[in-house]
């Protein structure tokens, strides 16, 4: 099992990797052509459709413990029940939210939102073609959960992969030929159409005896009694990703929205890459619970969360020291100017809400989602009250801030919860063996990289060589404390093990 969590949770990464790395890349190209509105439009409308997803009831995440669970104790009949009872629940979500974005689309624009005059026509018909998307997307969701369910994350990877990357250079090649948003979205939703056939297609091979079954009372009952916790947990994310947006679009404006999204975006893609890492526990902790290895699972849930933690850490010094030249080079002056400050608040808070993942898929593998649950809608209900709260009283920068301390009073409090109650770890054990040895050193490399940012003068234009260099001295001090005292020596042995043997093969072809 040790094996195939590495791999798994390698393929998972690079399956947002890639995509991340282009995403990110498209961006100035995207608003360019876009303009500022045009753009913040465009914010607006992903975000009314992603925010429509909580009425998602996360039976994908029920399915993917009981599939696993199902998988490893080789019950067919079960994988069928619950692959189909599945489907059926995602297309009438599906279905229903479609209609309900088609039929508000103008509510949306010209009563809720401040979307300019000229833009209006072309948001509410976007709007309208996005519905659509909504339909398709939740199948999408949900397709793409078996294979993961299943350990296969190199085949849901790859074909993220395939559409991460295609999807975003299709938007700035129709926006190069003239296209507007309309076109954008047209895009999008074909793509996600050609998605779900072939997750379809590749299920079929990863479960070739499976066939239409209708759900038994014992797996409906399972199913929704497990989601029905799960979807405080989705309602906690579709909250974070998509009503600071909204409120923003609302008491703003769409160009305060453009400069928001942007910083937000960059926090968000960077600080989760390293969610992928850790998402391969949740299958695994069922799976490693059905089979009763709990001593197993928690030397893997603190080896992981020291290395996680680790990474995360110095991912948030990187982005938070050098904020504003990663926007000024990135995007624009003004974008740097209005986004320095939010790009490092969100850094930061998306680094304290890091904390809780690891623990939160191991909890709810066990069986526990009331916990998770629970604390995600309290996570919610308190970060939009702050949120809103700070966009009315300082803007797009207010919002940043809300978000950071929703993210730190509900992260202590989940994390004192759940150790050495759901998860098979005591909190003392989890600070000792994961936070303490992968953050302090990485405090002390900030310090000095932060001073010496101080010391250079000018601004990023003048001093773009010396703001460089000190980004590649800062990596290498991360890299060598992490090798020295984050990762194990049976680990380090291995990893080089790996390196000659693919140096060997490179040789031998």
């Amino acid at each position: 099992m040790k094996l195939d969590i590495v791999r798994n949770a390698a393929g998972n990464l690079c399956g947002a990797l890639v995509p991340a790395i282009v995403a990110l890349a498209t961006v100035p190209l995207v608003v360019r052509q876009l303009g500022d509105a045009g753009y913040g439009v465009y914010s607006l409308v992903t975000a009314i459709v992603g925010y429509f997803a909580v009425i998602d009831i996360n039976v994908t995440a029920g399915s993917i413990k009981y599939i696993a669970q199902f998988n490893a104790s080789r019950d067919q009949a079960r994988i069928d029940e619950t692959v189909f009872f599945g489907l059926s629940v995602y297309a009438l979500l599906g279905l229903l939210g479609g209609l309900a974005l088609f039929g508000g689309a103008g509510f949306f624009v010209t009563r809720l939102f401040e979307v300019p005059a000229a833009l209006e026509g072309e948001a509410v018909a976007t709007l309208r073609l996005a519905a659509l998307g909504f339909f398709l997307g939740q199948l999408q969701s949900y397709l793409n959960s078996i294979p993961q369910a299943l350990m296969r994350y190199d085949v849901s990877s790859r074909i993220e992969m395939l559409f991460g990357t295609g999807v975003p250079l299709l938007t700035v090649g129709v926006l190069l030929l003239g296209y507007g948003l309309f076109a954008v979205i047209l895009v999008r939703v074909l793509a996600s159409a050609a998605n779900c056939l072939i997750l379809w297609r590749w299920i079929r091979r990863l479960l070739p005896r499976l066939a239409w079954r209708r759900p038994g009372a014992a797996v409906r009952r399972d199913l929704l009694r497990f989601s029905s916790y799960a979807f405080l947990s989705r309602f906690a994310t579709m909250s974070y990703a998509y009503a600071d947006k909204l409120i923003i679009g609302a008491l703003v404006g769409v160009t305060g929205l453009a400069y928001f999204t942007v910083a937000s975006t960059l926090a968000n893609r960077v600080l989760g890459l390293t969610y992928r890492l850790s998402g391969v526990f949740f299958p695994a902790a069922s799976a490693l619970a059905a089979l009763g290895e709990i001593e197993h699972l928690k030397r893997l849930y603190l080896k992981a969360s020291r290395y996680v933690v680790f990474v995360n850490a110095s991912v948030l010094v990187l982005v938070a020291v050098f904020a504003y030249p990663i926007l000024y080079y990135w995007m624009a002056p003004r974008f740097a100017r209005a986004g320095h400050v939010i790009l490092a608040v969100m850094t930061l808070s998306q680094f304290i809400d890091s904390l809780t993942s690891l623990p939160s898929l191991v909890n709810d593998g066990m069986g526990h989602p009331r916990y998770s649950g629970l604390f995600a809608l309290g996570r919610a209900a308190f970060g939009l009250l702050v949120v809103y709260l700070g966009v009315a009283c300082w803007g797009i920068d207010g919002a940043a801030w809300g978000h950071l301390l929703a993210s730190s009073l509900l992260t202590c409090a989940f994390l004192v919860a759940v150790h050495g109650r759901t998860v098979p770890a005591r909190l003392g054990e989890l600070v000792r063996g994961a936070y303490l040895p992968g953050m302090a050193g990485v405090v002390l490399v900030a310090l000095a990289a932060q001073a010496g940012r101080h010391l250079i003068d000018g601004g990023p234009r003048d001093d773009g060589l010396l703001v460089l260099l000190l980004a590649l001295l800062t990596c290498g001090l991360l890299l060598a404390y992490g090798r020295l005292f984050v990762i194990d020596r049976g680990d380090r042995k291995r990893a080089w093990g790996r390196v000659k043997g693919l140096l060997s093969l490179r040789k031998t072809v």
